[in-house]
């Protein structure tokens, strides 16, 4: 059997932000927290708050890319359906999370974000790099591919 195919990964739950080992080779529709026992891929964006960032941002293989959004911005409003649809297209090889910068504005604030919407892509608590301004689909798409992989383990 191929050893990579057997490779472990971290994925924290969306739901309880719990995180699991998960074998790569698996079928990842299957997979499910062993803590709340909820599915750990649903292909909805995470909402991202204080008490889930770090989890989500520094503990999963999975690459995220945040939203960073605010409900009075136009743009902002014209991507969430393009957001939500790509992220049941993405995972699992990609999670996506939106993070509503009037409710978080101290987790915004970290990004130095001067615009939006803003699309931060992370791996491990890293950033690997940022979009600012509305794309329409098919660009946002090609943007996104380019994170999505698990990594190694």
């Amino acid at each position: 059997m191929n050893p990579s195919a057997e490779r472990k990964v971290n994925v924290v739950c969306p739901y309880c932000s719990a995180t699991n080992r998960m074998l790569s080779a698996r079928p990842a529709q299957e997979a499910r927290c062993g803590k709340c026992k909820q599915a750990l891929f649903v292909g909805k964006p995470l909402q991202l708050d204080r008490a889930n960032f770090s989890a989500h941002t520094e503990r999963s293989a999975i690459p995220i890319v945040i939203d960073l959004w605010a409900s009075w911005c136009a743009p902002c409003r014209m991507m969430a359906p393009l957001v939500e649809r790509a992220a049941a297209a993405m995972e699992p090889r990609l999670r996506i999370a939106k993070l509503n910068t009037e409710e978080q504005p101290e987790l915004a604030a970290r990004f130095g974000v001067r615009g939006i919407p803003a699309f931060i892509a992370m791996r491990g608590g890293e950033e690997l790099d940022r979009r600012v301004g509305a794309m329409d689909y098919g660009e946002f798409m090609r943007w996104l591919e380019q994170f999505a992989a698990l990594p190694e383990a």
